[in-house]
């Protein structure tokens, strides 16, 4: 490891402006990418002026369906959330090392459950026990396994398909995955659904290796031959960006989709067949009975999969 220097005369990064434009760049947009923040849309506007003066860089492409990051932007958001990521592990810490008798119960989750359900989940549980403090790690669903595996998390949530005979599992919830495409995609004319074949033989843009997702529709493809990927990303938010800018269809979490879908910005293909549905898991080692915080977590993730259910269902 480099040792540490720090330069008292260089300026310190704004973690709320760095917060401000990660959220835009997740939201597709300024004013979306505010409200997720709680900041007015005008503030929103002055802090990215200032970020981009203070660093040089064209930060944002402003378009009339809303501002999308520049090349720069992109890798600029990367090592933004490396660094909130860091800042929220220092406040967590902190805080437990003011309230010693406070329980950590060390959690892993892959990117769309972490994004998406686990918030909820978190909040439910500092609730019903407020003496527990989760450390998420947020990873793919095959890091988490390994991390379970080696005993460096005590609780992970997965949402891949190929849960292994050595770690205890329990689907929490259900998921569902769409066929996705940029409103200027050619499939956005078509009056019949999309059939499996066809999807196969399509460069789509996937995520990585050992991610949920892409595991789970290889699964669901059934042994199917897959067409080269048009391009292999390692978040939700970038293949969204990547199907937004023309690279080609993706098969995504609709949880991750929700808002795109919403506003537009994607559009949900009709596919041919049975729903394309996955399980989200809980994994874990040890006793097959798990007790203490881990198990008060599960029961939140499972009481809200419950509950989500029916909606799901119509």
């Amino acid at each position: 490891m480099r040792p540490y220097h720090f330069d008292v005369a260089a300026p310190l990064p704004n973690l709320q402006a760095l917060a401000l434009f990660v959220a835009i760049v997740d939201e597709g947009g300024l004013a979306a990418g505010a409200r997720k923040v709680g900041v007015f849309q005008p503030n929103a506007s002055r802090t990215i002026a200032h970020l981009e003066a203070e660093t040089g860089l064209a930060l944002l492409d402003r378009h009339p369906r809303g501002s999308r990051p520049t090349s720069s932007g992109r890798l600029f958001a990367a090592h933004a959330r490396e660094l909130l990521a860091a800042a929220d592990r220092f406040t967590d810490w902190l805080e437990h090392s003011q309230h010693p008798d406070v329980v950590e119960l060390r959690v892993g989750a892959s990117l769309t459950l972490a994004e998406n359900l686990l918030p909820a989940w978190l909040a439910e549980l500092r609730r019903r026990s407020p003496g527990v403090r989760a450390d998420l790690r947020v990873e793919n669903s095959a890091q988490v396994l390994d991390d379970v595996r080696s005993g460096r998390l005590q609780l992970g949530f997965v949402e891949t398909p190929h849960v292994p005979a050595w770690v205890n599992a329990e689907v929490v919830a259900e998921d569902e995955l769409a066929v996705v495409i940029a409103p200027s995609h050619p499939w956005a004319e078509r009056r019949t659904p999309v059939a499996l074949a066809e999807l196969a033989a399509t460069p789509l843009v996937v995520r990585e290796d050992g991610s949920g997702t892409r595991e789970a529709f290889e699964e669901l493809a059934d042994g199917v031959a897959l067409a080269e990927p048009a391009q292999v990303l390692a978040s939700n938010a970038a293949v969204r960006l990547a199907v937004v800018a023309g690279a080609g269809p993706a098969v995504l979490s609709v949880l991750a989709i929700r808002a795109q879908l919403a506003s537009g910005e994607l559009l949900r293909v009709p596919f041919a067949g049975a729903r394309l549905r996955r399980p989200l898991s809980a994994v874990w080692t040890g006793p097959r009975r798990l007790s203490g915080p881990a198990a008060e977590l599960v029961a939140v993730a499972r009481d809200a999969g419950r509950a989500a259910a029916p909606a799901q269902a119509r």
